[in-house]
């Protein structure tokens, strides 16, 4: 296959003399589907594979490509599926859809290639690797997955601790009355806290203690009133049953109650019931170590839960003139014990002449805060942070830079700091901070750019328009 070009040649009277006629070579040609894949995929990688390809076909057959067989090399000589060449070679239409290509899922698009005469003498073919979508819809799934089983296993957790400890004093509550209904009056219940339940072993023994001293007075009594004695002893273990068995119905209702509630509100209900727990333990080390992952694990779910919201619920924001050098100063304010604390060193310089924009406040403050953040993760041993406003004469945009001199980012990992659920915080952090960062900027109609050197530092630069641009 060949592309040709022509131009007419004349003379010093522009009258036509002659043509120049030349035509370039396709087959294995492959500057130019390389300069294709450039312009459209920027030389995109995945896991060290091109994610994008292009190809030149002579009729069926490839010329032309960048795609590789399974020995690395430029598959050429390889041919279309028979669907593509039917709908492509044969009907004249464009063929797009999923493919699989020489060892690999593609996202592929084919179109016919015509003559001067309008005949299809050959395809030109795109394709986007499938394989990066799809390990970022697994990865969704897992983390979704992960937060349904942390919140199960940890809902498990308190609702066997909580009925356990409301059944175990009701149990033995229940052998008690067994004993008091079988006539021994010296039974009494340990009070273990100041809950319901305590005040309901409280209030039987009161009643058991009455009912023994009754007893024992009127054992006293002549023989004549043993009759009676009988009587009101009947009529008060009768009252004693009825009231133990209110009180059990009583406290049946109240732990109905608080199922219901934990069952509406999980988190809430994990977290409340840890640290009331935790309170009433202060004894048991162990015991008291296993509530506080409880309560860690149950905050980072709650976590999660919500910077995903927020990533996926993306607010309008709400517009107004702000100075953003006004918007740093009073983000730094909330920063300053803790960069005393981490031994970091700020270096302000702010620009007193820049224009006012229009901005939503609160969002640009998220924006500097889950920034610094990093910088101070990026300096465990303490540091410098600099922090810049500035406009160029000839920029239509206010600028702020974030430079740290942490332990900066590695190269392969820059390309994906934006990507949501991407975190190199094994300990902590969702992977969504700079994600919410990138859309928060982008509503705004601006720019966030990170460079980073690894032992060096980090520079974050944010873009805002200024108003009427």
């Amino acid at each position: 296959m060949i592309i040709i070009a022509g131009a007419p040649i004349f003379d010093d009277n522009g009258n036509l003399i002659g043509v120049v006629y030349g035509g370039r070579l396709l087959n294995r040609n492959f500057d130019i589907v390389d300069k294709i894949k450039d312009i459209v995929y920027k030389d995109e990688k995945f896991r060290n594979k091109e994610i994008g390809t292009a190809t030149i076909f002579l009729k069926d057959l490839r010329i032309t490509t960048n795609v590789r067989d399974i020995n690395g090399e430029r598959a050429i000589g390889t041919r279309v599926s028979e669907e593509v060449y039917n709908q492509v070679l044969v009907n004249g239409r464009p063929w797009v859809g999923r493919a699989f290509v020489v060892n690999d899922w593609f996202i592929t698009a084919y179109e016919p290639i015509r003559d001067i005469n309008n005949q299809i003498v050959g395809i030109l073919y795109v394709g986007m690797l499938e394989a990066p979508y799809v390990y970022l819809k697994n990865r969704v799934i897992s983390i979704f997955i992960l937060i349904a089983v942390l919140s199960i296993i940890a809902l498990a957790i308190i609702s066997f601790i909580t009925v356990k400890r409301i059944t175990r004093p009701i149990n033995e509550l229940y052998q008690l009355t067994e004993r008091v209904s079988k006539g021994d009056l010296s039974a009494r219940a340990k009070i273990s806290s100041d809950d319901e339940i305590g005040e309901l072993i409280k209030s039987f023994n009161q009643m058991v203690e009455s009912l023994q001293n009754a007893t024992e007075g009127y054992v006293n009594l002549t023989k004549t009133l043993e009759q009676k004695v009988q009587e009101k002893t009947n009529e008060l273990e009768k009252a004693m049953e009825q009231l133990v068995q209110n009180e059990k119905l009583s406290a049946l209702g109240r732990l109905a109650a608080g199922i219901a509630h934990e069952i509406n509100n999980p988190l809430t209900a994990i977290l409340i019931n840890s640290h009331l727990i935790k309170e009433k333990v202060k004894g048991d080390t162990k015991l008291s170590e296993k509530l506080d992952l409880i309560i860690d694990e149950t905050q980072r779910c709650a976590k999660i839960v919500s910077g995903l919201l927020e990533f996926s619920r993306q607010t309008p924001p709400e517009m107004k003139l702000i100075s953003i050098n006004e918007v740093i100063n009073k983000t730094l304010i909330l920063f300053e014990s803790v960069f005393l604390a981490n031994n970091v060193k700020v270096e302000i310089s702010l620009d007193k002449n820049l224009p006012q924009i229009m901005a939503d406040e609160s969002k640009i403050k998220q924006v500097l805060t889950n920034i610094l953040l990093n910088a101070l993760d990026a300096m465990p041993n303490g540091g410098i942070l600099k922090i810049y406003s500035q406009q160029f004469s000839d920029s239509k945009f206010v600028e702020i830079e974030i430079e740290d001199s942490g332990i900066g980012i590695p190269e392969e990992n820059l390309d994906r700091i934006f990507d949501p659920f991407f975190t190199t915080k094994k300990s902590k952090g969702t992977g969504l901070g700079l994600s919410i960062s990138y859309g928060i900027i982008q509503q705004h109609n601006g720019s966030i750019e990170v460079n980073s050197e690894v032992n060096k530092g980090t520079k974050v630069k944010i873009k805002l328009p200024i108003l009427g641009n």
